[in-house]
């Protein structure tokens, strides 16, 4: 059965999918199987063979999660609907540097590392594209390294949740206290006190284990630029791939 000419809408809903050329994606779809993950879920641990590629799909997001010396987990890079984790670029099943977890659980879209390379050794453009893609998230962790060595924790407490509601697409942002701590690497009182302060500017409001954001444009204006920088590389290498609060 021929799949040229899907419209766009009837794809999963991930941009970079939805970037493809209708050849590209009939090279893809046949091997795209969806799943739904649970918040938590462990996609790779360090040192794991890299065998499949997870596409998250409407509001669902992955974390790459680093532990270091202490003990403490420290999120690198979130990847929402705009892009892909595991076996990007690799041509072999290479082993996992990081721990990479469901952040946001719900729909994902997954295939074999192996059907992947053979459907970009079938495309240029397919090839191009993840290409381009693996710039822009290495864009990112550039981003997360100069954001983690110089801005305060409340800057990265505020541009991590306008990142998280632009990736949901909601203002429901479904974390605790202590997750956020531990993906911003500080304590769990220190993460509280900054809640405690968004709280008390009218930005949130704490939910039983989420925080709602009721004034999304506050937020961004205490966040660091960061957010700004890694969207405006994505513009220029990936155009409609990175998300900019569009509904579902």
């Amino acid at each position: 059965m021929t799949l040229r000419g899907v419209p766009v809408d009837d794809r999963p809903f991930n941009n970079l999918l939805r970037r493809l050329t209708d050849q590209d994606y009939e090279l893809l779809a046949p091997h795209l199987e969806r799943v739904e993950l649970p918040a938590n879920a462990v996609l790779y641990h360090p040192g794991e063979d890299v065998r499949t590629v997870y596409f998250p799909c409407e509001a669902s997001s992955a974390s790459f999660v680093v532990s270091i010396e202490d003990g403490r987990d420290v999120q690198t890079v979130l990847v929402g609907h705009e892009g892909a984790v595991g076996g990007i670029v690799s041509h072999g099943y290479t082993p996992a540097f990081s721990r990479i977890v469901v952040q946001f659980g719900g729909p994902f879209v997954q295939m074999s590392v192996r059907q992947l390379e053979q459907a970009k050794a079938q495309s240029r453009s397919l090839h191009h594209l993840f290409a381009r893609y693996a710039d822009c998230l290495l864009a990112q962790c550039f981003q997360s390294i100069a954001c983690n060595a110089i801005h305060t924790i409340e800057q990265r407490t505020a541009k991590w949740l306008t990142a998280a509601t632009r990736r949901a697409g909601t203002q429901l942002v479904p974390v605790t206290h202590e997750q956020l701590a531990l993906m911003l690497g500080v304590g769990r009182s220190y993460a509280t006190r900054i809640i405690s302060e968004l709280k008390a500017d009218d930005i949130l409001e704490t939910r039983r284990g989420a925080l709602l954001v009721r004034n999304p444009l506050a937020l961004e204006r205490k966040s660091c630029p960061c957010n700004e920088a890694v969207e405006n590389h994505f513009k220029d290498v990936l155009l409609a791939v990175y998300p900019d609060g569009e509904g579902q």
